[in-house]
């Protein structure tokens, strides 16, 4: 069930493609197929992060017009220009669901409810659509090549959803699993948006960050934003800091999170192969910064 991002009030249907605020009045519609739950001032907050987002991407060739490029992710990126960053999603995903999604499908004996929150070009909600699951994925970005626009070259069903992490459109305990599809970083507060998450939560559902960088010590994770700005700055002209993002995750901030918000994590380290391995102990020795870890993190309610 839809609710409005604003106050959480149940949405009246009016139409197949249009959602009512019955306390405000405002209307929700559906356009090109996304559901468009972003009211005109979120979507003036987040202009300037999304048209950098989209100019970052367009140079970096993201995307194809061939359907096949997306029905192949994350197992194959058939543009070739980024096989590398898709073997890591690849490992990643298969980590999730082995660890993650196949337990709880073995537990609930039924679909399970499940929110892609970052959902990009959609790859997430497909691949787990095809396995009978019942998928919203939500985003900023609609474009075509990189964003929700996307769905169109899937023939699995899913819901496309334009929305933000911390005004999710759904009423409280409807999801069995919600995905941070290396999303996470992008938020300004982790304890805001973790907080939203468990609210649409299921009491017994499971909340896992995927993709998002983690490191042992912040010093590491401040050193990588600067270089990443500076190049984006030499690159694009620009440093691409629009929004105040937390960027990364440390082995400190996780147990402060999980005390904030009455959570038990459970940490996975997917096997990413032993040149990936031995990152760290490389960096070390040639004088370098922390390399990034990318840990599964699952996520339940304490008791």
């Amino acid at each position: 069930m839809f609710a409005c991002p604003s106050c959480q009030t149940p949405l009246e249907s009016l139409t197949p493609v249009e959602q009512r605020c019955p306390v405000d009045g405002v209307v929700y519609r559906q356009d090109q197929g996304i559901w468009r739950f972003l009211r005109p001032e979120r979507a003036a907050y987040f202009q300037q992060f999304v048209q950098e987002y989209e100019t970052i991407s367009r140079a970096e060739q993201r995307g194809s017009p061939d359907p096949a490029y997306y029905r192949a992710l994350p197992f194959a990126d058939v543009s070739g220009r980024f096989a590398a960053d898709w073997r890591i999603r690849a490992i990643s995903f298969q980590t999730l669901v082995k660890k993650v999604l196949a337990p709880l499908e073995r537990s609930k004996k039924r679909p399970l409810a499940i929110l892609d929150l970052g959902a990009g070009n959609g790859w997430l909600a497909y691949r787990l659509s095809q396995r009978g699951h019942h998928l919203a994925a939500i985003d900023l970005l609609t474009n075509s090549f990189d964003g929700l626009g996307a769905h169109i070259h899937y023939e699995s069903t899913f819901v496309p959803i334009q929305a933000e992490f911390e005004a999710l459109p759904f009423t409280a305990g409807q999801a069995d699993l919600v995905i941070f599809n290396a999303s996470l970083h992008y938020s300004t507060d982790y304890v805001r948006t973790l907080a939203e998450s468990l609210r649409v939560l299921r009491q017994d559902g499971r909340l896992v960050i995927v993709d998002t960088p983690v490191y042992r010590q912040a010093a590491s994770g401040e050193a990588m934003v600067r270089q990443r700005e500076a190049l984006f700055q030499q690159q694009y002209g620009f440093p691409s800091n629009a929004l105040p993002n937390e960027n990364y995750l440390t082995g400190r901030r996780l147990p402060e999170l999980a005390a904030a918000l009455g959570l038990r994590w459970q940490t996975i380290s997917p096997f990413y192969g032993w040149r990936w391995t031995l990152r760290p102990w490389r960096a070390r020795l040639a004088g370098h910064r922390e390399p990034a870890r990318f840990l599964l993190i699952a996520g339940r309610r304490e008791g």
